[in-house]
């Protein structure tokens, strides 16, 4: 009772000398109660140990180095070190295409790349394969030549169109912006908000070139117009911001009154069409009539002027004519005279409807020509030979 009061079960006997006693015996009757609870402790792991056995094999697999010493003795270290040798190949090997996945990037024909040297820029790319050691190295890539469009006051959302021109009218304008990038570079660096930035710049030229402008003129004949002077102030503006953007054309959709107000303007437009037709009719008439007064007033004048000179001529013919009579009466008195009188009675009596008969002579004519009808054959005579006979007799 000593003994088994000593032994295993017993509470002043020696554990580990009935573990000894256990383990080279293998037989008796103390024996077979003492191997229960110390015997079967290298079969059955303690809570422990495989705690430690999993943070050994976790650690192998993070890439550390097992191997460490248990309580059981066995090759567990062995075992930890040759799998952690295959994990760390492979995660080497994985690393590695990470790596050169990450590395190598490809660009298209249209694109460009930003190569980035820790944020900073270093280089630009071109189309085909290109390296950028990463993580040092980063690549950002842009699409340098396909057409990009902003459409500023279409389909009349919010009030982005309605614009003020120079002569207090209000005009819904409704245009689309085309551009690209031309320096990626500058496009990444100098831009916050690339498109909000350009619809913005382009609102505001667009606004200003109308304020510059009348309505009508908008709606008629300067459209082609407005819109080269908007681009060119666009692409000045972005060119201020270093913006490396490149405006391509600019499409001037449309631009008409506000939808609320279309139906009055095109009363108005009609009314001042009629009123320009109705002044332009006025001008015509006017313009007619003040030409032909003034072809009138020259006439009176040429003939005026006509009348003037042959008065003239006329004076200084008969002013010659009778310096001619002068100097011949001078010469011969009387017989100037006679010839004068009778030129006188012949201009007198020339155009006369009368016959004067000469009654110097004997029987004074009156026997015979009483009764011939002498007006009628005057008449008649005149009217054939287109002449006109004086008749008399002596």
């Amino acid at each position: 009772m000593a003994g088994n009061n000593g032994g295993p079960w017993g509470g002043g006997g020696n554990r580990g000398g009935g573990d000894d006693q256990g383990g080279s015996n293998g037989s008796g009757n103390g024996g077979g109660g003492g191997r229960k609870p110390g015997g079967d402790s290298p079969q059955i792991p303690e809570i422990d140990e495989l705690m430690k056995k999993g943070q050994e094999q976790l650690r192998v697999l993070m890439g550390g180095r097992g191997g460490g010493s248990n309580n059981n003795g066995t090759g567990g270290g062995g075992v930890g070190g040759g799998f952690s040798k295959g994990t760390f190949g492979l995660i080497a090997l994985g690393a590695i295409a990470l790596w050169l996945f990450q590395s190598f990037y490809t660009v298209k024909p249209e694109e460009q790349s930003v190569e980035l040297f820790l944020g900073e820029y270093s280089a630009t790319g071109g189309p085909g394969l290109n390296f950028a050691p990463w993580p040092v190295v980063t690549a950002e890539v842009l699409p340098v030549t396909r057409e990009q469009t902003e459409d500023i006051g279409v389909g009349g959302r919010g009030e982005s169109g309605l614009m003020l021109t120079t002569d207090e009218n209000i005009v819904d304008v409704d245009f689309q912006v085309v551009w690209n990038i031309n320096d990626p570079a500058k496009y990444l660096f100098n831009l916050a908000a690339p498109r909000e930035t350009i619809r913005a710049v382009s609102e505001s030229a667009m606004r200003e070139v109308i304020a510059r402008s009348e309505l009508a003129p908008i709606l008629n004949r300067d459209r082609q117009s407005i819109a080269d002077t908007t681009l060119e102030l666009i692409q000045n503006t972005m060119n201020q911001y270093d913006s490396g953007v490149n405006i391509v054309r600019l499409n001037l959709d449309k631009a008409d009154p506000p939808r609320e107000v279309i139906d009055s303007f095109r009363e108005v437009q009609a009314a001042e069409q009629k009123r320009d037709t109705l002044q332009r009719q006025a001008d015509t008439y006017a313009n007619r009539k003040l030409a032909g007064a003034r072809g009138e007033a020259a006439q009176l004048l040429e003939q005026a002027e006509a009348y003037r000179a042959q008065q003239v001529n006329q004076a200084e013919g008969e002013a010659s004519r009778f310096s001619a009579i002068l100097e011949e009466y001078n010469k011969a008195p009387d017989v100037t005279r006679k010839r004068l009188w009778l030129e006188t009675v012949e201009r007198v009596y020339g155009g006369a409807n009368k016959i004067i008969l000469d009654s110097s002579t004997d029987g004074g004519g009156q026997g015979v020509v009483q009764y011939l009808p002498l007006n009628e054959l005057i008449r008649s005579g005149t009217s054939n030979s287109g002449t006109s006979n004086t008749g008399g007799s002596n």
